[in-house]
């Protein structure tokens, strides 16, 4: 008979930022324990809970047994089961009173070949298993695999020790309307849970599985599904912020989701003067801290009441309401001394400290690795002929603000208060803005560096990192990359392709090995580094839609510069769309492994030497189509470029059909070789064709 099943663990408060996945593990724990043990039907849907004291699932039709199975079972070698006379040997009887088939002759049994031998098999009918004892292994099983962040050891009243995640108090397992008896964590299963702490009158009853979310619901006040209490959140916040914005990221969504059974939204306020305090300082404790949600209004401007997610549904929410305002006041307070405090001493000032923090034993102190990246950007600004001055400046006092008591208490400001602080103090506007910039991006689909300084400053600041961390045996292995490199990779080149930067590779990171110059410990990773960040500039690539054969073609030429690489890319895409491409390509392919076996280098092309009638009539479209793609080549328009080599492919078909390019002649095969180098110049000047050939 096929029923819901339910399965409930009723538990202390679960750490809330585990509780989604030990939902999810929980529940698939469960589920593919009885699929694999066949107790579920092809259309059986688990459904997952999760509140801060409870992890259930409940499947629909679920199996009260499980399916009859006809079992082919190995019984012994021929050559093991019968002596020589053709008689049953003890083995065979031994082998069948352990399979529960002592009363078996060997003429039941069917003879079947086993590889290079023959063996006995025998089939029968296995009878289903009960889903109580299946259940009760598939839920040992899911506890034992639990993504537990700390196991926990607790006594039971009868002096068992019990380990898990938080204390256990009660086990419901319902099939139906049934209770499925299972022993577990010294508990035994039962239809009992209990509801909301100060909502609901205690214990809740479940009749039947079908009934638990429901029942919760009304009776015990509690929201038993994660999504469906994260979405009653979001609406909430949504309504009480009336015309204002709810700054609400998903990770604190979820961990409030997580503390909540019944969640309830408030409305609190702060004093207008902390409004002075820089409002990234304010969100952060009050997120951080305290898990509130401020409020903005449409411009950004913080607002001085924020939201409070309850656990306590009330007419009379005034007691909740003040007990949160004067929880969140000291930390406001404190926001408002480390802002005070920390700019009665300018970030010039703090320069020297610099020493006293260690960047990396082999690279030295962040005061060192600060002139480094100091150099290194006013290079860049110098190629970018932007200020050298602002570039430097904004280098020197880029990681200041990391001396600071705001930072010291909150890291994740480190950046933001730089650029408050260096406003402070004075410092140019560019300069300030460096102070934030220079970290960006900070993660996939961050925002790029607005200014040319802060441009400057990230692209160093990232290369000196990459560079050196590299420099000293530190390169990212398999899945470990403790310095983020791969991070920093991903910036320089984002920073590269989208910002258009005419900036050499191969001069920034001659540049960047430059400045360890000196250090023993340090030895150039240049070309692993290239190879690295040409790794990543292909998968950069491969997601913004391109082919891996368009990119290949593009990024097989080892390009310098990358300020014109989606041009390329775009031509690429163009051409391949062209009916001569596939010709070409391969015609492109058939040259480069032409010119691979040829000894020495090609010369110039001899036009006396051009004897066929092929050779002439490639020879002469080439020169006519290579003014045009030198001036489309010159001025960027690498599509056009691309599209008017199509039009040598009939002469390239012909030359290859009628020409033979290993003369016994060396004349005449150096000068077809230096055709062929000529034209494969022209073919390969916005990208490697032949990567697009089949």
């Amino acid at each position: 008979m096929n029923q819901t099943l339910l399965v409930e663990l009723f538990t202390e408060e679960l750490p809330p930022k585990a509780l989604a996945k030990l939902g999810e593990a929980f529940a698939a724990g469960i589920v593919n324990g009885l699929k694999s043990r066949d107790f579920l039907e092809a259309d059986s849907v688990a459904t997952s809970y999760a509140s801060p004291r409870r992890l259930a699932v409940s499947i629909t039709r679920v199996r009260a047994t499980s399916p009859d199975k006809q079992i082919r079972e190995k019984v012994l070698p021929v050559s093991v089961a019968m002596d020589a006379a053709g008689q049953p040997t003890a083995p065979l009887a031994k082998k069948l009173a352990a399979m529960g088939f002592a009363d078996l002759q060997i003429s039941d049994l069917e003879r079947a070949a086993d590889g290079k031998a023959e063996s006995f098999f025998y089939t029968y009918t296995a009878a289903g298993s009960a889903l109580a004892p299946a259940l009760q292994t598939a839920m040992e099983e899911s506890i034992s695999k639990l993504p537990i962040p700390k196991v926990m050891s607790y006594q039971r009243p009868d002096g068992d020790t019990v380990h898990f995640v938080r204390p256990v108090h009660k086990i419901i397992a319902l099939h139906g309307a049934n209770i499925i008896p299972l022993s577990l964590l010294g508990l035994s299963s039962d239809r009992i849970t209990k509801g909301h702490r100060f909502l609901s009158a205690g214990e809740v009853s479940i009749s039947h599985a079908d009934d638990y979310a429901a029942a919760l619901k009304t009776e015990g006040k509690v929201i038993a599904s994660v999504s469906e209490r994260k979405e009653q959140i979001r609406t909430a916040l949504l309504a009480k912020a009336g015309a204002d914005l709810v700054l609400m990221p998903e990770s604190l969504l979820d961990e409030v989701t997580a503390l909540v059974e019944w969640p309830v939204v408030y409305e609190c306020h702060f004093e207008q003067e902390f409004l002075a305090v820089p409002q990234e300082c304010l969100i952060l404790t009050m997120q951080t801290n305290q898990k509130y949600f401020a409020l903005t209004d449409a411009n950004g401007k913080l607002r001085s009441r924020f939201l409070i997610v309850s656990n306590l549904e009330t007419a009379t929410p005034e007691h909740i309401i003040q007990g949160n305002e004067r929880v969140v006041r000291p930390r406001l307070s404190d926001a408002k001394f480390f802002f005070e405090q920390d700019k009665k001493k300018t970030l010039a000032s703090r320069l020297p400290l610099l020493a006293n923090v260690v960047y990396h034993n082999k690279l030295g102190s962040q005061a060192e690795r600060t002139e480094r990246v100091k150099t290194l950007a006013g290079k860049i600004a110098a190629t970018l002929h932007s200020d050298v001055a602002l570039a430097e400046r904004a280098a020197l006092l880029a990681k200041t603000d990391l001396l600071t008591d705001m930072v010291g208490e909150f890291p994740e400001l480190q950046g933001i208060m730089g650029t408050y602080y260096a406003l402070h103090d004075g410092e140019h506007a560019d300069v300030a803005a460096a102070a934030s910039e220079h970290y960006q991006p900070r993660f996939s689909g961050d925002a790029l560096p607005a200014g040319a300084t802060g441009t400057a400053v990230a692209l160093a600041d990232k290369l000196e990192t990459l560079v050196g961390i590299w420099g000293i045996g530190l390169q990212p292995t398999g899945d470990r990359d403790p310095f983020a490199l791969r991070r920093h990779a991903l910036g320089i080149l984002r920073m590269l392709v989208e910002k258009r930067l005419p900036l050499s590779l191969s001069a920034l990171l001659a540049d960047a090995v430059a400045l360890f110059a000196g250090n023993s410990q340090f030895k150039d990773p240049s070309a692993d580094v290239l190879n690295f960040l040409f790794d990543r500039l292909r998968g950069q690539l491969r997601e913004r839609g391109f082919a891996q054969n368009e990119v290949e073609a593009v990024v097989a030429q080892n390009p310098d510069t990358l300020d014109n690489i989606v041009e390329r890319l775009q031509a690429v895409q163009a051409f391949a769309a062209l009916p001569e491409s596939v010709s070409l390509a391969a015609a492109n392919k058939r040259i480069t492994n032409i010119l691979k076996k040829a000894e020495g280098s090609p010369g110039a092309v001899n036009a006396a030497l051009l004897q066929e009638a092929a050779e002439q009539a490639l020879a002469k479209a080439m020169a006519d189509v290579k003014p045009q793609v030198d001036a489309a080549f010159a001025k960027g328009d690498f599509t056009a470029a691309l599209k008017t080599l199509a039009a040598l492919r009939a002469e390239v078909d012909s030359f290859f059909n009628d020409v033979m390019v290993n003369a016994e002649d060396p004349a005449l095969r150096d000068n077809r070789l230096a055709l062929l180098s000529s034209l494969h110049g022209m073919l390969n000047q916005v990208a490697d064709i032949s990567k697009l050939a089949a």
